[in-house]
């Protein structure tokens, strides 16, 4: 059947999947974006202009994509992006941060038009990806349990009420939590939402300029963190999901959107790793052919928060930080054990599988680029070694 087709009635744990992805993509580094835009000398217009950009940016390529391909397609600001963005705009005049964030889009886009992301990421076993994805996502399990030492009513209530609503009410178990911890956190007092006023955002454009010295020490540096950090999980978390999506076109589009966005503070925008879990797993849909749906919602969500800008910031941070870190550790409970349980069931890849779980759980950051990718370079090292090794023995 062609063109959209919405079930009847949409599950409400589709849409709760497509607003906890924001609400955690928010939530997580927000403020990073506010420091790297702050340190470009943004006034307060520009830096509800880049939250503008942002937004409009993933909530178009998380729609668009996922209805073209009809899989769960989510997209993110590159977070390590953003942290490099802070010390390396001290002191670049506006006009040539915008040209290296150009650059970077464009070096994006060729990347996905000459193929050769997609050819390198086709090699990936599926184990060493599900496993470099229980490793990125494990430290939000353990966070759900972490909140409790500074909010432990709140976040056992929601632990309880998810094993219960699990046992008896898997679909809607993880909207049913999140509204009790709302609930929770406004009897506590711990919702800061006094004084917080929606204004629609109004885009501010500002004209590209060019320097070589920017674009080697800004806009090189941002394509390679945002590929290998960002592009490079984020393909592994479709793989491991089960999804085959064709990688070169979403990269292709991410590159472009960045490109013509990025005049308006868009300064990278790609595949997501952790968010797009969130849309992947049984919470999301019990059909994983129908998941795509809840991606399309995270980018109407994230069409929304572009719409009103950096307000929407502030609103996501009013929730106290115990309520995000026990939602999103409790939503990829589910998503973590079926990570763990693909990356072992293979014994000539259990291993390397193993390795490269233990080194993206590490945290371990080396040259500015994060653990998923080091994981997954360990865990290639292991298989050539090892599978090298044996095939000599045998």
């Amino acid at each position: 059947m062609s063109g959209l087709s919405l079930p009847r009635p949409l599950p409400l744990s589709t849409v709760a999947a497509g607003f906890v992805t924001v609400l955690v993509g928010f939530t997580s580094s927000v403020a990073i974006i506010f420091q790297a835009a702050q340190a470009a000398g943004a006034s307060p217009a520009q830096v509800s202009s880049w939250i503008a950009a942002l937004g409009f940016a993933m909530g178009i390529t998380c729609i668009g994509l996922s209805l073209r391909y009809r899989n769960p397609v989510v997209t993110a600001w590159s977070t390590p992006g953003a942290a490099l963005l802070v010390t390396s705009l001290s002191g670049v005049p506006m006009e040539y941060a915008i040209g290296a964030f150009v650059f970077c889009g464009a070096l994006m886009a060729l990347s996905g038009i000459t193929g050769w992301f997609e050819r390198v990421m086709n090699h990936l076993p599926l184990p060493v990806a599900a496993a470099m994805m229980a490793g990125v996502l494990v430290h939000f399990g353990m966070n759900a349990f972490v909140a409790m030492k500074t909010n432990f009513a709140m976040v056992l209530a929601m632990f309880v009420a998810y094993l219960v609503l699990k046992r008896f009410w898997p679909r809607y178990c993880v909207i049913l939590v999140l509204l009790l911890g709302i609930a929770l956190a406004a009897l506590q007092g711990q919702l800061h939402l006094n004084g917080l006023q929606l204004q629609i955002a109004r885009p501010v454009w500002v004209t590209p300029a060019f320097s070589w010295q920017v674009l080697i020490g800004v806009g090189i540096p941002l394509f390679v963190v945002t590929m290998a950090s960002q592009n490079v999980p984020g393909v592994a978390v479709m793989r491991a999901a089960g999804y085959n999506t064709p990688v070169s076109p979403l990269i292709t589009w991410t590159g472009v959107t960045t490109l013509v966005l990025a005049p308006f503070g868009c300064f990278a925008v790609n595949l997501a790793a952790i968010s797009a879990a969130l849309c992947m797993g049984k919470d999301a849909h019990e059909d994983p052919s129908q998941r795509y749906l809840a991606a399309i919602f995270a980018g109407i969500f994230y069409l929304l928060a572009g719409l009103f800008g950096a307000t929407v910031g502030a609103l996501f941070t009013a929730f106290p930080k115990e309520l995000v870190m026990a939602i999103a550790g409790i939503a990829l409970f589910g998503t973590i054990a079926n990570s763990l349980s693909t990356a072992m069931r293979d014994d000539n890849l259990r291993e390397p599988a193993m390795i490269t779980f233990l080194v993206t759980a590490s945290g371990t950051s080396l040259f500015g680029i994060g653990s998923a990718f080091w994981g997954l370079v360990a865990g290639g090292l292991t298989i050539a070694i090892l599978n090298g090794w044996r095939r000599t023995c045998v």
